[in-house]
């Protein structure tokens, strides 16, 4: 199959990282397949995520692999060392990475709680339940400024969540990065909400967890990060934060059909906190790694 690769202009820049992307087109410029590659900065400049998709009709003509060898080489010419990829468990992509040289380093599970199947009751008994020495606040948006410089140190509270053989980095935040990815979900018109749990021996915050709602309330909304600093473990705030951010979800957004997660197989313990809550598994992906 004769093929074209034609780098594309993609408006999908954020404050950290800048995205590539290429169009895999035949003789009479058909589409055939794309490929995306997020390349990062700070404590992630030497890794690239790459997605990649080939039209199921053009599957098995070199498409994908023209496309890999194109974004492989864009990822080398911009200093990377390794690039990462996703597929979903028995699909094509479980064949066609591991026979381009990557490697499974990663197993994420997927649940998804229905919100009509929410018991509000049990639900309230979490979170009323006494937490000595902490309190939870929340806040929609930007996190306000009398909070701001906690909310960037508490970030480090995913630094060592399991990520098994994944060459991640660690992910270094400030205020003004926790305020440019609030800004970030804002502007593609989504919700973002925060709910922390603070110690009120000296207010700073100890954990936080993030929900991001579609702009219109309606279908499935996202949880982000969920960490709690390792200082303050042991306590049950993990959760209580996701309790009381259901609550929150189930109250404010009545057309809201559920809520979505993603966590590390070998993450135990926070699997243990969704399946508690209610979460149903849907499906597991796999993902890759490509050493350069």
């Amino acid at each position: 199959m004769s093929l074209r690769i034609t780098p594309l202009t993609d408006p999908a820049h954020g404050a950290h990282s800048r995205r590539l992307a290429w169009l895999a087109s035949d003789t009479d410029s058909n589409p055939a397949g794309t490929a995306f590659l997020r390349v990062f900065d700070g404590g992630q400049a030497h890794l690239a995520e790459l997605t990649l998709h080939v039209h199921p009709v053009e599957r098995r003509k070199g498409v994908g692999s023209r496309l890999l060898e194109t974004a492989v080489a864009a990822a080398r010419d911009n200093a990377r060392r390794c690039v990462n990829a996703q597929a979903e468990a028995g699909s094509p992509g479980t064949h066609f990475l591991p026979a381009h040289g990557f490697r499974k380093v990663l197993t994420l599970k997927y649940a998804r709680l229905p919100l009509a199947d929410v018991d509000t009751t049990a639900l309230a008994a979490i979170i009323e339940r006494p937490h000595p020495c902490y309190r939870l606040a929340s806040w929609p948006g930007t996190v306000p400024d009398d909070l701001a410089q906690t909310f960037a140190a508490s970030r480090r509270a995913m630094d060592d969540m399991p990520m098994d053989d994944t060459d991640y980095g660690i992910v270094v935040w400030d205020v003004d990065r926790v305020r440019a990815a609030a800004k970030a979900v804002e502007d593609r018109g989504d919700q973002l909400h925060t709910v922390v749990a603070i110690d009120t021996t000296d207010d700073s915050i100890a954990g936080f967890t993030e929900l991001v709602v579609p702009g219109n309330g309606k279908g499935d909304a996202q949880h982000y990060g969920t960490g709690v600093l390792p200082e303050h473990r042991g306590h049950g705030l993990g959760r209580w934060m996701k309790a009381e951010s259901i609550r929150q979800a189930h109250g404010r957004h009545p057309d809201l059909s559920g809520l979505l997660t993603d966590i590390a197989d070998s993450n135990t313990h926070m699997r243990h906190i969704s399946d508690s809550l209610g979460y149903v598994p849907t499906h597991t992906t796999l993902q890759y790694q490509l050493d350069l």
